[in-house]
């Protein structure tokens, strides 16, 4: 069975081509500057990348050059888009109804299109993929996986925030969390790796990257996590302030000025590392300076590392307990230093990792640095939503 996984962006989109019969990606690419100008970046593990720029004015246009690539004689790997099975989409959003990944219909799409309110940013992509999909392959079918299905059991004393609960009824407020597969992935790959059943462990999963979350899982199921109603809550990011008081918002407005937009400018692009430490939202540059001397870089990354020592000790508390922590993404999975830092002083917890395991890691595969005799386990997993994405497409295609 061929699944072809979709991850559309405001002028972007991202794909791959899985062969479920042996997990194998037989294709993956880029699609980039959407209605911008336009460029594709197309690779195989047998040849050498394809790129070229070419007008892509909307992702209609992205998704038929993709197929034409993943079907042409000289760059293809199928001879005809009917050898795709189904199709399967990265949606960030699926507000309170939508709770499981599920097949795509006109009529999921209207709701979709019904909470683009509360999702104005990846709302409207992820609804254009699925719209050229319906028009380029009438037959084939579709499938959403959620970022916030994940969240869906979530109970309401965690996902209510203490504001008039008129703005939970009316407007939807609430937290709802996001990066929701990817910390489905790793929980599930760590149950693997460690030969215990999920259900038996409770889980501390670190997404780190440019956008972090931290989520607590329990018998496999979520039963909190650091982001909200929007991504921008949490943990400092790359460029994302997380969690501040909300009348700083108010206070820049009424001291500067601002609008709203431009301070939601302000807290979900300049902030974080990057606002910190005014050099980058990269964490390798801010380590590199931080390690050289530099104070305000320093104070960049103990900011960002405190607040994750926060949300895991906060969520082995609401857990009662703790069995094994996971670090994933960009930074979870290559920065060693993050790592330990996070680590650091956390023996009260059971939290201990081997400093030579840590520093001397393989990459790309799931990797235990538990320090021998810690009672907590500490595991790299490399995280692979597409994967779980194509998973979730083939069982449903099935059904």
């Amino acid at each position: 069975m061929k699944i072809l996984v979709l991850n559309a962006g405001s002028s972007s989109l991202k794909y791959q081509l899985f062969d479920m019969d042996n997990g194998d990606v037989l294709a993956k690419g880029n699609c980039e500057r959407i209605a911008a100008g336009g460029s594709i970046t197309h690779k195989r593990p047998d040849a050498e990348n394809f790129y070229e720029e070419l007008d892509l004015p909307d992702h209609g246009a992205a998704l038929e050059r993709v197929l034409s690539l993943l079907t042409s004689k000289e760059y293809g790997v199928i001879e005809s888009i009917k050898e795709i099975d189904a199709v399967g989409h990265r949606v960030a959003h699926g507000g309170e109804t939508i709770k499981e990944s599920t097949r795509i219909t006109e009529s999921t799409i209207r709701y979709l299109e019904e909470i683009v309110p509360i999702n104005p940013l990846h709302g409207p992509p992820a609804i254009a993929g699925m719209k050229a999909c319906m028009k380029l392959m009438p037959e084939i079918p579709q499938v959403g996986v959620f970022d916030t299905s994940f969240y869906s059991e979530i109970e309401d004393f965690r996902y209510i925030y203490p504001i008039p609960y008129e703005y939970y009824e009316k407007d939807h407020i609430r937290r709802y969390g996001f990066h929701g597969t990817s910390h489905r992935y790793v929980s599930g790959e760590l149950a693997k790796a460690l030969g215990k059943p999920i259900e038996e462990l409770k889980i501390i999963t670190c997404h780190l990257g440019n956008g972090s979350s931290i989520t607590a899982v329990d018998g496999g199921k979520a039963i909190d996590t650091s982001m909200g109603f929007t991504p921008q809550e949490g943990i400092a990011m790359g460029t994302r302030s997380g969690s501040i008081d909300p009348t700083v918002v108010t206070y820049l407005m009424k001291t500067h000025g601002y609008t709203a937009q431009e301070v939601e400018d302000i807290i979900n692009k300049k902030s974080g590392l990057l606002g910190v430490s005014g050099l980058s939202n990269d964490c390798r540059n801010i380590s590199e300076a931080a390690e050289a001397g530099n104070y305000r870089a320093d104070l960049a990354m103990k900011i960002m590392i405190n607040g994750i020592k926060k949300h895991i000790g906060a969520y082995t508390a609401e857990m009662n307990g703790l069995d094994a922590l996971v670090f994933t993404a960009g930074i979870g999975e290559n920065q060693a230093s993050t790592r330990a830092a996070v680590c650091e002083n956390m023996s009260y917890l059971g939290i201990e990792i081997d400093p030579e395991k840590n520093e001397n890691f393989t990459r790309g595969v799931p990797f235990d640095i538990t320090k021998e005799g810690a009672s907590v386990a500490t595991w790299i997993i490399p995280t692979n939503e597409e994967y779980m994405i194509a998973i979730d497409t083939q069982r449903l295609a099935k059904n």
